[in-house]
């Protein structure tokens, strides 16, 4: 028995049918078209998955669509619209620009669920310490880097934003 549901995704209201078990990570790529949303382990553990519900890093392999019902979604592919002066220019957000920037990938694979918990992070302490960014980023693994150009990435995007700020 399919379920009515209307969601903010990046900007775009979204009314759609959907079954009540059907996960947000799957609304997101098979509903919506948004892969950007990785799929990882589906346990919760890797945060590949991660997106920002109504502004809260949330790992979307672990919330029902239905629950997402009357909130705003941000996922990677809306990230950069939503940046400080962003708008519709195309550029990208601070925190993407970090981990362009200080090579904070490799594969990618866990890029949208590190920058997504990193936006949050940084929402809500604008100057982390090295401790609380690698505290923030715990549920988020990566099987290629060493995690020292994530950090730098997010520090970049911190001094960025802050800079924005005066």
């Amino acid at each position: 028995m399919a379920v009515e549901i209307q969601v903010r995704v990046n900007g775009k209201t979204h009314d759609s049918r959907v079954e009540p078990r059907l996960l947000l990570v799957h609304y997101l790529r098979d509903v919506l078209g948004l892969t950007g949303t990785h799929i990882g382990c589906e346990t919760s553990l890797c945060g590949a998955c991660t997106v920002l519900l109504d502004g809260k890093a949330v790992k979307s392999c672990t919330v029902l669509a239905v629950q997402a019902d009357g909130s705003e979604v941000t996922t990677i592919e809306g990230l950069a619209a939503q940046a400080p002066g962003n708008g519709a220019k195309g550029g990208l957000h601070p925190v993407q620009e970090g981990f362009w920037e200080k090579h904070g990938l490799q594969c990618g694979y866990c890029t949208p669920g590190m920058i997504l918990t990193s936006v949050q992070l940084l929402e809500d302490n604008p100057d982390p310490s090295e401790a609380e960014i690698r505290r923030a980023l715990a549920g988020n693994l990566c099987r290629c880097t060493g995690y020292q150009h994530i950090i730098e990435a997010v520090r970049y995007a911190a001094k960025k934003m802050s800079k924005g700020k005066r």
